[in-house]
């Protein structure tokens, strides 16, 4: 009980301290990184996003702690996923010739590391083939239980062009918001291209 009263508090709280950018439906390119979306969404500010790497964006329909979708175009070799905090947060780093099982735990460890070590359980399964247009690249399911707050399961697609990885990550709280918006989700992951 006390962890949903500060989970509503923390939401309250934030909401009311930074504004949320409308996302338009139709295309929409971030550093070549194509998608497309037939919904509208909210950007959340990169304030509610401190661990998000500079070029990447962070879309919700009913707030980042109820789902969310991240879009992270092109990490670089030897880059990680996220922004680390400090040099004790540590994030594991792309490396171009990961193969799809590889990028699958590299995504994986990095959100234990985001969350921190013993908060948070990830579970990634359903390895499978997909083509971006011209690219291919693979899909992942994932469960995420968190020791203090609502447990995710979620989608992410990966494919990488000219050794840098393209990313995106849909994560909704279970059981509601995850079905929610599981649908639209996919066909922006699918969809995507460079």
């Amino acid at each position: 009980m006390k962890v949903r009263l500060l989970l509503c508090f923390f939401v309250i709280s934030t909401t009311g301290c930074v504004s949320y950018s409308a996302v338009s439906p139709g295309a929409l390119d971030y550093n070549g990184f194509k998608v497309q979306t037939s919904q509208a969404w909210n950007m959340a500010p990169k304030e509610a996003t401190p661990a998000s790497r500079a070029d990447s964006k962070t879309w919700t329909q009913d707030g980042i702690l109820l789902d969310r979708i991240v879009i992270i175009p092109g990490v670089p070799n030897g880059e990680s996923l996220f922004k680390v905090a400090s040099s004790e947060q540590a994030l594991p780093v792309f490396r171009a010739d990961m193969l799809p099982n590889e990028i699958e735990e590299l995504t994986e460890f990095s959100i234990v590391k985001l969350f921190g070590e013993g908060q948070v359980a990830v579970e990634t399964t359903n390895l499978r083939p997909h083509r971006y247009g011209e690219n291919s690249g693979f899909l992942f399911d994932r469960s995420v239980t968190v020791s203090d707050g609502p447990n995710y399961k979620g989608v992410t697609g990966a494919f990488i062009v000219a050794e840098q990885l393209y990313l995106i990550i849909y994560l909704g709280a279970e059981p509601f918001y995850y079905e929610k918006h599981l649908d639209e989700a996919l066909v922006i992951i699918k969809g995507a291209r460079v």
